[in-house]
């Protein structure tokens, strides 16, 4: 069983223990030594985010080629239009190319925390919030695509990664869940099987020498039998 902690980062919070500039940092946060963030998540957005200190887990979660759906919360600016949420599930071209389809819709305001400091509003355009699922990890990504589709971001909480969600954690909150980790997928065995059938090509080859001179000996043997 591997340990894996569930952070609610707050907003302000970088995604690392140290920081030269003295910005907050995790170390305010989680005590625990040795454990590492499974994936990262911006200083200026909030939620949910996963550390722990087994190699491989961090992997599995963090890895691209793993396709874990993040679920997003996004306030943005101005009524969503459902054009927008096409573009969302279909794909958004970025400077980087083109996003995979994500799973988009317009939710009503969620029962949260206040953020600090609060969002920066216009009396003039409403704000109305978007649960975004994407399966990639890009820079900044969901903003973005917001932002792409004419709604630019104005506060973004990640709230579920794959099976784990915020449930009623606070901003700074934690708790530690036990995970089993499955055994490793056969593309991954079949990746390291290398190393063990090299010896055996090796084997094989040095093999192969062996019998090449015997084989001479022979062939030498039966020539002098029919000389004589």
């Amino acid at each position: 069983m591997s340990k894996l902690i569930l952070l609610n980062k707050p907003f302000g919070v970088l995604c690392q223990f140290t920081d030269p500039e003295g910005r907050p940092t995790l170390a305010s946060y989680i005590t625990q030594p040795d454990v590492y963030a499974a994936g990262r998540l911006d200083y200026d957005s909030e939620g949910l985010l996963l550390l722990t200190a087994d190699g491989q887990l961090q992997h599995r979660i963090a890895h691209p080629k793993n396709k874990l759906p993040k679920t997003y919360w996004a306030q943005v600016e101005g009524p969503v239009t459902e054009e927008a949420l096409i573009a969302l599930r279909k794909g958004v071209t970025l400077k980087d190319g083109l996003t995979a389809p994500a799973k988009a819709r317009v939710i009503s305001e969620p029962d949260i925390w206040p953020r600090t400091p609060p969002i920066r509003e216009r009396q003039s355009i409403p704000t109305s919030w978007i649960e975004l699922t994407i399966t990639e990890g890009r820079n900044r990504q969901v903003r973005r695509m917001t932002a792409a589709v004419g709604f630019p971001t104005l506060r973004l909480i990640r709230h579920a990664i794959g099976n784990w969600g915020l449930d009623g954690l606070a901003p700074g909150e934690s708790r530690t869940v036990e995970v089993h980790l499955p055994d490793i997928p056969k593309d991954t065995a079949r990746s390291r099987k290398p190393r063990t059938s090299g010896s055996s090509h090796r084997q094989g080859r040095e093999s192969s020498r062996g019998d090449r001179p015997a084989k001479r000996r022979s062939s030498q043997r039966t020539r002098r039998k029919s000389e004589r």
